[in-house]
């Protein structure tokens, strides 16, 4: 447990060179197109200029780069592994996207051991300085390892739709991340609606259903419609932002990212740094293993 610590408070004495923004990208329920949200957000971040990456956190089950239709050769497990760094890792997708990608079977980061965590700590200090945004898609649900990702980043983004159940789940998940985690600010994308204009209700729903039991602030980024490019996009293995720049899914997927690069800056101790993200992993793992 001392080298745990030890680790994370020599994360504090790095230099703090370039201010990072670290967002989650989180839903109650799968089926409901998180990744597919995670990816063109990236690729509209990066068409704004941003140095981004992809973080595929489902380490368990791989999927950006299937939806990005990349074949790579390594993937975290190498950088585990100490056989590779972050850097060589690293797939390039449409405008420039710079993709982290996961692999199945591979250990959750809060299992890690203390030499694997000093890898990772390695890896993402490395890569710092090229970033401006990275997107961490996370695994679909609720565990530890999955709240572990999430209480690691700076913005969390819940991604909704217009399904009892997912609006239902959605609410189950920021109340276990406001009530045991203390998590209070929360970002909110509607996903596959029949128009743009459902988001806004579906967002009330959520809002009302939040402020009537949580004490939590949601902000509405906006709503994404399901029309026949983002389906085309999909069996493509291509972001629709990239291929079918005029749709109106794509449209809303700039405008979000264009809310998104407009956000204040937030307020942590070490906010803003990838360091930051890595940091907050094994802060999280400190307090369960103590807990």
């Amino acid at each position: 447990m001392h080298d745990n610590l030890d680790q994370a408070a020599g994360l504090r004495n790095i230099n703090k060179i370039k201010p990072i923004r670290v967002l989650a990208i989180i839903s109650g329920k799968g089926g409901i197109g998180k990744t597919n949200i995670a990816v063109n957000l990236g690729v509209a971040l990066s068409q704004l200029g941003k140095n981004v990456a992809l973080f595929d956190a489902d380490i368990g089950l791989a999927n950006v780069d299937t939806l990005l239709g990349i074949e790579p050769e390594f993937n975290i497990s190498h950088v585990l592994k100490g056989q590779k760094a972050l850097n060589d890792i690293i797939e390039v997708g449409p405008s420039n996207l710079k993709v982290i990608p996961a692999s199945s079977g591979v250990q959750y980061i809060p299992e890690l051991n203390n030499s694997e965590h000093a890898l990772i700590i390695k890896a993402f200090d490395e890569c710092r300085d090229d970033l401006d945004v990275l997107i961490v898609d996370t695994a679909t649900g609720i565990s530890n390892s999955v709240v572990s990702f999430i209480k690691a980043c700076q913005e969390v983004v819940v991604v909704i739709s217009d399904e009892p159940t997912a609006l239902v789940d959605a609410y189950a998940f920021i109340k276990l991340l406001n009530c045991e985690h203390e998590l209070f600010k929360f970002h909110v994308i509607a996903n596959m609606l029949e128009s743009v204009d459902d988001g806004q209700i579906l967002f009330k729903k959520l809002s009302k259903m939040t402020h009537q039991y949580l004490d939590v602030a949601l902000n509405y980024l906006g709503a994404v419609p399901f029309d026949d490019y983002l389906r085309k996009a999909v069996k493509q293995q291509a972001a629709v932002v990239d291929i079918y720049p005029q749709s109106k899914s794509a449209q809303a997927f700039r405008r979000i990212g264009q809310k998104i690069s407009e956000l204040p800056d937030c307020s942590f101790t070490a906010a803003g740094h990838v360091e930051f993200f890595v940091e907050r992993m094994l802060e999280y793992e400190i307090q369960e293993s103590v807990a």
